[in-house]
């Protein structure tokens, strides 16, 4: 439970930190811009750096990682960006997820 929660905070970090910096980008106003690339550099210094020093083996956890940005991504884009998953990308990370969790879970 412990390296679940520390994957999803990571992952947490990692969606976050994009979607404001894509909101950033899109910015009407000069100040909101820099205000929101500064808010999303820091999320995305505190995804690097836990992942970096997290006491976990990264490379034991690359499955379960993977399925949770997924997850995280989806929802993320829903409720920052508005963007609803469309039928091929829910087929297609379902994959993502089985993969992940047959990469995580197989002893």
């Amino acid at each position: 439970m412990k390296v679940f929660l520390f994957v999803l905070m990571a992952t947490i970090f990692e969606a976050v930190g994009d979607a404001v910096i894509r909101i950033a980008i899109a910015a009407p106003r000069p100040h909101m811009r820099i205000g929101f690339f500064l808010l999303g550099t820091a999320l995305l210094a505190l995804y690097g750096t836990s992942l970096n020093l997290a006491p976990v083996e990264f490379a034991t956890v690359t499955g379960l990682y993977i399925a949770t940005l997924f997850v995280v991504f989806q929802i993320t884009n829903y409720v920052l960006l508005h963007t609803v998953p469309t039928l091929p990308v829910m087929v297609g990370g379902s994959l993502i997820v089985a993969g992940g969790l047959t990469v995580y879970l197989w002893k």
